[in-house]
């Protein structure tokens, strides 16, 4: 079994194990569908490779999975399980696997795929069965399955529903270091896209910068994008047209800059900003953003879209980050997005000349920054708003805070 362990991934190729030519030729008989086979298996497993995350169990002829329900406790890391080929006829099996937390399930050419002509039905169905426990929600997995026509179903990711009310997950970031350096990064970028004047966003690019903005793809098209219609690069809607599909990409950073000065004048609300790291190297830094911006001018004026931005970056000096490939997704905003925007913001930073602080407000200063958490250009305008009532300054602080209206920018320090 050594040789099908491969250490580097952490996983077990158990594929069609029961012919294997050591094996036979040792007169080993190792049939999974048989309990002793499977519980034997499992005891290797959980002595030797306990932090096992794959595990393909495919092609061999298993029926029923009762015996297989001891790795749930006993291999506790298992991320990614293979029973494709298998001889499964019912879903009712899958519900002795309820405790793992897989990300990746292949089910593929089990009688049981038959019973699905729609993909979500499908996916409703393994989620219901692995996935909706009790006191477990995982919001995002992929399954994958073949039909009884033998058409490959795509990987889904897919939301699962439940009866418990799933909560929007905050910004992720990889560290603090990561997180400081992307708040900063992002602040400095949206203050310069926000101001009139994007010619300056030439110094956060590449020189061989590469963005593509897209729109969603109706038929009907009945939204009020047409600022973006002619430029936008959704594959649905130019999927014959390789030709344009290159042409809208915009190369280089100085024609993205020039692109970008002609896209609609925005006031982004930097308070509605969700950060999502997606990948962490010590040469290349990817992450999303999301949030709600409002056009200032032009024949949609005042009007609201929520935008998805994925921006992958290389280092730069000083600890900044320098743009290789900016996608841009912009739609129109919900009535929800659009009641949530701008609605009692925290405190920006002015741009005014900062007045010189007596002493007494100075000592203010820093023990509402210490309290607060917040750095002392944040902690100096909220109190400048309340004027210089810290105690009413720490109850609108609380407040706006509890409701998740203080952007992450205000506690860099």
């Amino acid at each position: 079994m050594a040789k099908r362990f491969d250490g580097s991934q952490q996983a077990l190729d158990l594929n069609n194990i029961r012919v294997d030519p050591d094996l036979v030729s040792q007169n080993i008989e190792v049939t999974l569908n048989r309990r002793n086979s499977m519980l034997a298996v499992i005891k290797i497993i959980e002595e030797n490779i306990p932090e096992l995350i794959c595990l393909n169990l495919s092609n061999n002829r298993l029926y029923r999975l009762d015996d297989l329900a001891d790795i749930v406790n006993k291999v506790p890391n298992l991320k990614i399980l293979n029973l494709s080929h298998n001889e499964l006829k019912t879903e009712r099996e899958l519900d002795k696997l309820k405790g793992l937390k897989l990300v990746e399930l292949s089910l593929e050419g089990n009688p049981l795929c038959g019973h699905y002509k729609i993909q979500a039905d499908y996916v409703r169905l393994v989620f219901s069965a692995i996935y909706c426990q009790k006191n477990t929600i995982h919001k995002y997995t992929n399954a994958k399955c073949r039909t009884s026509n033998h058409a490959l179903l795509p990987y889904l990711a897919v939301t699962v529903l439940t009866s418990v009310l799933l909560q929007t997950q905050a910004s992720y970031f990889c560290s603090e270091e990561i997180k400081n350096i992307i708040l900063c990064f992002l602040q400095q970028y949206y203050s310069i896209y926000d101001s009139g004047d994007r010619q300056p966003l030439l110094q956060a690019y590449h020189d061989g910068a590469a963005f593509s903005l897209s729109i969603p793809f109706t038929l009907q098209n009945p939204s009020n994008l047409g600022e973006y219609q002619k430029d936008s690069r959704n594959i649905r809607r130019m999927k014959d047209d390789p030709t344009t599909r290159f042409r809208l990409i915009k190369h280089t950073r100085l024609n993205v800059v020039a692109f970008l000065n002609e896209l609609p004048k925005t006031q982004h609300d930097i308070a509605s900003l969700i950060v999502d790291v997606n990948t962490y190297t010590a040469t290349l830094l990817a992450f999303t953003v999301s949030g709600v911006f409002k056009e200032i001018d032009g024949k949609s004026r005042d009007s609201f879209r929520a935008f998805s931005r994925v921006f992958i970056a290389v280092p730069a000096g000083n600890a900044g980050l320098c743009i290789v490939n900016d996608e841009l997704f912009v739609r129109n905003a919900t009535t929800e997005e659009i009641r949530r925007a701008f609605v009692a913001p925290a405190p920006t930073p002015s741009s005014s000349p900062v007045p010189t602080l007596s002493a007494p407000q100075q000592e203010m200063l820093a023990a509402f920054s210490q309290k607060s958490g917040m750095n002392l250009e944040w902690s100096q305008k909220c109190l400048q708003d309340n004027d210089w009532d810290f105690d009413r300054a720490a109850q609108i602080f609380t407040g706006l805070k509890a409701q998740g209206k203080i952007p992450d920018v205000a506690f860099v320090k």
